[in-house]
């Protein structure tokens, strides 16, 4: 059996260093988001997303993610996933509801997909902040799943609430950017 490790790219600590410790805005912390899908892009070590899990108490960043999908010939490495479970990771427990009194913040560079959807609930975050729509992503031709029209409300069902499109224009221009480049377009097979 092999076990399963997801690692990051070291430019990501880099990147990280010039930049502080807390974040006290969705501006702020979506500026990140999209600093790290534009990062990995021209670091060619994966797709267009980036994303990054906060303590909704005191901003402090718990983790960032980007999408490794290519680099680690992993399918469930987007970048919501990575930034979830390297916060639960770090923090010791699968679930960052209970881990951090106040709760988490997740922040993304598009909306989830269908997998990352799913994986919200089960992670514990008490909040979705995300710029690109599900049409944008598709519009570069990414597969997004198949997702409820009315997800958002699902998810405040949940105790989860959702902000949408915030800096949509600029995580557009980050999914068109990899377009422009050549970018490999993956997903599931269509028959």
């Amino acid at each position: 059996m092999t076990d399963i490790c997801i690692r990051q790219p070291a430019w990501i600590e880099q990147l990280l260093a010039d930049r502080p410790a807390r974040y006290t805005t969705d501006d702020a912390r979506m500026k990140l988001a999209l600093a790290l899908a534009r990062a990995n892009i021209e670091q060619g070590t994966g797709g267009p997303f980036g994303a990054a899990v906060f303590e909704a108490a005191s901003g402090g960043l718990l983790s960032a993610g980007v999408n490794l999908v290519t680099s680690v010939h992993c399918s469930i490495a987007h970048a919501e996933m990575v930034a979830l479970a390297a916060a639960q990771q770090s923090l010791g427990h699968h679930d960052l509801g209970f881990a951090v009194p106040g709760g988490c913040i997740l922040v993304s560079s598009a909306e989830p997909c269908a997998m990352c959807l799913g994986a919200l609930p089960w992670a514990g975050i008490s909040r979705l902040v995300c710029a690109a729509r599900d049409e944008d992503v598709r519009a570069v031709g990414f597969d997004e799943g198949d997702k409820p029209p009315d997800w958002p409300a699902l998810l405040q069902a949940r105790g989860i609430s959702v902000t949408r499109d915030l800096m949509r224009a600029e995580a557009i221009d980050v999914l068109r950017l990899y377009q422009a480049s050549g970018g490999e377009i993956y997903g599931p097979v269509q028959s």
